[in-house]
């Protein structure tokens, strides 16, 4: 178990440098599933131009191939929450990543188009599971004080992803179109295999060990993520009381839905900012910016497939830098600002794009300028999506439930 398991002979406590050092280690681990899934989707938006070449596809196969992603990984969601119930947090981090390595392994090796679509549901179930357990894995594990920093972090990772996957395009757009894609898809296998080593560091979650009646052990992991023996202590007690008897945790839960399906005016008018938000979020058209700036980079007249997948790198990098500034902002300068700034600054820069669009089309503009104006539209928006609409769209909805 590495340095988790050390711990002060003399006493059998926990030192301070050692006890943030499981902190970090737990919470890199626990980022990484995000990142490593998430990578899949920068890796797709340059992947699909040499799989367009290679295998001959339709626009409309194109389409499905691209959008598919997101429909499956909803069912791998929905089947992460009883899934982690029966094996753990922990196992079902694994398991994710096992689902993704596969579809990721199929894809990589896939003569056609339907073996590529396989692939791309089975990584898509991966995504949802790896998506839905991050944050449920996070919130039980680690301090009440620093839950709220922690919650901006699913965010942070899937810009670092989509990052990653920009820069794997670029790196590899110099080899042959039947072997690029391919070399592409084939690398995003390795974060998920450093998750699969991380199982054997990463505690399992101490609220789930509760739930097994495992509570020696659960106390056992709280001692590694507490300040002390007595914060630990306070902090099992809570579980404990949370988790209850068996008979009691299904009547909360069937009081839960109860109130869900018949709201109060206070529940429903949360129920509608936390659904609204995080619809607006996704049909804000930021999936489209990230998944087609290539496309949407040739249409401006950039000809060269590594000058367009160097300007995605760009885009990935603007997109990274600005989820840390939001970080800097959203406690200085609160959520409903940050909301209005981004979602201003997307919709002038989304019709900036169209402008720079039209323009090139009608010939009244050069093309270099036309490249220059799509070029900082796109960037400009993915920016503007980061400082607020990204980030919040998070923090929001874990605050305002009861």
């Amino acid at each position: 178990m590495g340095f988790l398991s050390c711990r002060r002979e003399s006493t059998g406590e926990w030192t301070p440098s050692l006890r943030k050092m499981s902190r970090r280690a737990i919470y890199s681990k626990r980022s990484t599933v995000v990142a490593a899934t998430v990578e899949n989707v920068g890796v797709m938006s340059g992947a699909i131009i040499y799989i367009q070449k290679d295998l001959q596809i339709t626009e409309v196969q194109q389409e499905i191939l691209v959008g598919s992603l997101s429909f499956v990984s909803i069912l791998g969601s929905l089947a992460g929450g009883r899934t982690s119930d029966v094996l753990g947090r922990k196992w079902t981090i694994g398991l994710a990543a096992i689902i993704f390595q596969m579809g990721a392994a199929i894809m990589t090796c896939a003569p056609n188009f339907l073996l590529l679509m396989f692939g791309r549901l089975l990584a898509g179930v991966g995504i949802g599971f790896g998506v839905m357990i991050a944050p449920v894995y996070i919130a039980e594990i680690s301090p009440t004080v620093s839950r709220g920093s922690l919650t901006s972090f699913p965010e942070i990772c899937i810009n670092i992803g989509i990052l990653l996957g920009y820069v794997s395009n670029y790196a590899f757009s110099g080899l042959s179109k039947h072997l690029s894609w391919r070399v592409m898809l084939g690398v995003g296998i390795l974060p998920s295999v450093f998750i699969g080593c991380a199982l054997f560091v990463i505690p399992e979650s101490p609220r789930w060990l509760v739930m097994q009646k495992r509570v020696d052990e659960a106390r056992s992991v709280l001692l590694k993520v507490s300040d002390n023996a007595a914060e630990a202590e306070e902090r099992l007690a809570d579980i404990e009381e949370a988790a209850g008897t068996s008979n009691m945790e299904k009547h909360e839960e069937k009081v839960v839905w109860q109130e869900l399906l018949h709201p109060s005016v206070a529940l429903r008018r949360m129920m509608i900012t936390g659904f609204g938000i995080q619809c607006f979020q996704q049909i804000s058209g930021i999936d489209a910016s990230v998944y087609y700036s290539p496309t949407i980079f040739r249409d401006a007249g950039i000809e060269s497939d590594s000058k367009i997948l160097a300007a995605t790198v760009a885009v990935g990098f603007t997109k990274t830098m600005f989820i840390l500034v939001a970080i800097v902002l959203i406690d200085r300068v609160g959520r409903r600002p940050l909301l209005y700034i981004s979602t201003i600054g997307m919709t002038v820069c989304l019709f900036g794009l169209a402008l720079s669009l039209a323009l090139l089309a009608a010939e009244l503009v050069s093309s270099k300028l036309g490249i220059m104006g799509a070029i900082f539209a796109v960037c400009g928006n993915v920016a503007f999506f980061s400082v607020g609409l990204g980030p919040i769209c998070w923090v929001l909805s874990s605050e305002i439930f009861p």
